[in-house]
């Protein structure tokens, strides 16, 4: 029992009992004591009271829920996953991604100049989850599915993005400030927006693109919305970290996202301008806010843009028929091809080395120093005299004739010394063709082609005064230092001849039927700069060591012997891809369906995705026209009041209160500066458009469209009447645009079959390509 005087003076009161161990374990060290008596204050009673109350009573969570936030994306997952596999046959660029998409199942290298790999990634995650192996022929639009193709699958991910951005468009005008109407009225604009919607259905790029485009915009959005809370909050760190992991998303689906970016690198800059005029915020909080905004905003998006490529690369591991535009580097590390032929082959280039040489510009097409015992004919056929030497080519097939041996003038031998005598940048060398042995050469005497440009030849002794000049100067162009040593694949080379200075150099022109079609090769006069064309690499190497030319021509016709591996780092491999994406161009021809950028804003153009084999049922990228119009107007409305209201502030007129005008001009900068970025690009691009380019621009010109409204109710319709007559308008033009959704939503989804007439009904426009069967 406790002592009276202890339980009256509230002091610590010692309870004895065998198992004081056991509660004094509840305690901290310092309250337990040695003779088994644990102070026990009032405050611990009372704890545990709480907890025991605690245990009494059930646990709740309450949690906030925005309907109009659920009920909008349940919406927009019905109308872009309603069907989802219909139709089971290839719509319009299916057939150019479903290509990309059966590569990476194969885990077979490619390369696409249309942007970034992360887009195509994302496709082929699709046909992962479906269980697809690749095997599919994608070859013609309209074709078939075979059962193998998860067509729902591939179809999923763009579907599930189109139906996200329907809640993400009502969240940006929330967090701009708006009324819960007018970003319900955003929402609803984006949902029954019928190009969006077919955009969505198929496995294209787009509705990737507009998801992380808009993502980007709300989390900058809401991270702007928090400064108050600066580093302390951890709301805070995540949408500025969000904001720049979607910027990168975007650009990794498609360069177009980089418009996005500069846009939102531009809000933030611009932000932070403000904030140095802050003067309660101190230089290291200045500093802090910089450095956040750096990390988060350039260096992650830059690491994981970088990560796109390794994962892309760790994926593509096999070599494929677009290897091929690559370097011999890039094709050696993948796995067959030619990796097969170079992996472990010699990578010191010796006196006596067996080699082929690529010309490393590629174009226009990859090919190999050749030669052959045909020669140039005494004359050509502009009268002008040839040297009747052996002729010398670029040839764009593997072939026994590209193979020659690297000869030291001083020694007579063809072979590699024991040990190899290495070649170093500088070192001078004999070119010895290796099934004719017949000297590379050049001499002052036009090129066939290129009259401005030496001849080269092998060179054929005719007891002439025109002595043999076969002497070369190997350069090593990437070299680290003035004596590294020439090396198999990794080294790329200019040979400068000794006698004239000319560089040894692809002209890229074909010869005429004596010359087989084969690519001229001639001697360019040195110049300070170089041209790819005047570099080649060692591809397939081996150390001779037959002497004796019966042996050597059998040892040329044999597969290469290897014994060391080169692999290029991730980096050097990145470079190179990179550097392919942007300068390969494929040769733009003219589509049925491609447009102009003017075109778009009417929507004077359309695109036929698919028809049916047999009925009239199709599917066409056709938007609300409604909706187009609509946005064009308020994107015109808002410029003209913007400029009217800078105007009028300029004469010290304030028409509405600052804050307002803030907002205005908030809402302006993100909706017409992402239109504006969006399209105004694509009148400096040569390539081929389609109308699909412009539905980035057309999602922000969109959300401009409750913007204007609202602003127009709350400060232009001063009178209740006027408000009430605006309202009244305002519902019959939704109704007007849920119509006109309604009215072409079978050209959206594909069904129902339409018949002629009905057909012949939706070409409101004499531009709009409506497919219609001859009866």
């Amino acid at each position: 029992m406790p002592h009276p005087q202890a339980v009256r003076n509230k002091d610590p009161v010692a309870l004895h009992f065998d198992g004081g161990d056991v509660l004094a374990s509840c305690f901290s060290p310092d309250q337990s004591h040695a003779d088994g008596f644990i102070p026990v204050t009032f405050s611990h009673i009372e704890t545990f009271d709480r907890m025991l109350g605690f245990l009494k009573n059930p646990a709740v969570v309450t949690a906030e829920i925005n309907v109009n936030l659920v009920a909008l994306t349940v919406m927009g997952l019905i109308s872009r996953l309603w069907g989802l596999s219909y139709p089971r046959a290839v719509v319009f660029d299916e057939v150019y991604y479903g290509q990309f998409v059966s590569l990476y199942m194969k885990r077979i290298f490619f390369v696409d100049d249309s942007g970034p790999p992360f887009g195509h990634m994302l496709l082929a995650l699709g046909g992962y989850l479906g269980g697809f192996d690749g095997n599919f022929l994608w070859n013609r639009i309209g074709a078939e599915y075979s059962t193998n193709v998860p067509v729902w699958s591939l179809r999923l991910l763009p579907a599930l993005a189109g139906a996200l951005y329907v809640p993400l468009a009502y969240q940006i005008l929330v967090e701009l400030q708006f009324s819960h109407c007018a970003a319900l009225g955003a929402a609803l604009l984006i949902l029954l927006e019928n190009s969006l919607i077919t955009q969505s259905r198929f496995m294209l790029l787009e509705s990737i693109l507009i998801f992380f485009i808009l993502l980007a915009v709300l989390s900058y959005l809401k991270f702007y919305n928090l400064q108050r809370h600066s580093f302390s909050s951890g709301s805070w760190w995540f949408w500025l970290l969000l904001t720049g992991v979607a910027c990168s998303c975007a650009v990794g689906v498609k360069y177009m996202g980089l418009f996005t970016y500069m846009l939102l690198l531009a809000i933030a800059g611009l932000h932070f301008w403000q904030m140095i005029g802050d003067q309660n915020l101190s230089n290291v909080s200045l500093i802090c806010h910089f450095l956040a905004r750096g990390l988060a905003l350039v260096i992650i998006p830059v690491a994981m843009y970088l990560s796109f490529f390794y994962v892309h690369l760790t994926l593509l591991y096999r070599s494929g028929p677009h290897d091929q535009i690559m370097t011999s580097a890039f094709q050696a590390s993948l796995e067959g091809g030619l990796a097969r032929i170079t992996q472990g082959q010699p990578l010191e280039v010796a006196y006596g080395s067996q080699i082929t040489l690529r010309n490393v510009l590629g174009k226009p097409m990859q090919c190999w120093l050749h030669s052959h015992t045909n020669t140039y004919p005494i004359r050509y056929e502009n009268g002008r005299g040839s040297s009747h030497q052996q002729q010398v080519t670029c040839y764009p097939f593997k072939d026994v004739n590209n193979w020659w041996i690297v000869k030291d003038p001083g020694m007579q031998q063809l072979v590699v010394s024991n040990p190899p005598r290495p070649v170093r940048h500088g070192h001078i060398v004999q070119l010895v063709h290796g099934i004719t042995t017949r000297y590379l050469n050049t001499h002052d005497v036009a090129a066939p082609l290129s009259p401005h440009s030496q001849e080269v030849s092998c060179y054929i002794d005719y007891n002439i005064s025109m002595p043999a000049q076969n002497l070369w100067r190997v350069e090593i162009v990437n070299r680290e230092s003035d004596t590294d040593v020439w090396k198999t694949i990794l080294s790329e080379v200019r040979f400068v001849h000794v006698n004239t200075s000319a560089v040894l150099k692809l002209s890229g022109a074909s010869l005429p039927e004596w010359g087989y079609r084969q690519l001229e090769v001639v001697g360019e006069k040195l110049s300070k700069g170089y041209h790819q064309s005047m570099v080649w690499n060692v591809e397939e190497h081996r150390y001779g060591k037959s002497q004796e030319q019966k042996e050597r021509e059998a040892e040329l016709h044999s597969p290469t012997q290897m014994d060391i591996s080169k692999n290029l780092s991730f980096m050097a491999k990145f470079t190179e891809l990179q550097w392919k994406i942007l300068t390969l161009k494929n040769e733009d021809t003219e589509h049925k369906y491609s447009s102009s950028a003017l075109d778009w804003i009417t929507m004077d153009t359309n695109i036929a995705y698919w028809l049916h084999p047999t009925s009239g049922a199709q599917i066409h990228l056709l938007g609300n026209i409604v909706t187009w119009a609509s946005a064009n107007i308020a994107a015109v409305v808002y410029m003209c009041l913007s400029l009217w209201y800078l105007i009028r502030r300029r004469r010290k007129i304030y028409d509405i209160p600052e804050d307002k005008w803030q907002l205005w001009v908030s809402a302006g900068g993100i909706c017409v500066g992402g239109w504006a970025v969006n399209y105004l690009p694509f009148f400096l691009m040569e390539k081929t458009l389609f109308l699909y380019h412009y539905l980035p621009a057309l999602t922000f010109q969109i959300l401009l469209i409750p913007i204007v409204l609202q602003h127009l109710s709350d400060h232009l319709c001063r009178s209740l009447l006027l408000k009430s007559m605006f309202s009244a308008l305002i519902v019959a033009w939704f109704s007007s645009v849920y119509r006109v959704y309604c009215t072409f939503s079978p050209v959206t989804y594909g069904e129902p079959s339409l018949s002629v007439a009905e057909l012949k009904e939706l070409r409101w426009k004499d531009s709009w390509n409506i497919l219609i069967r001859k009866q």
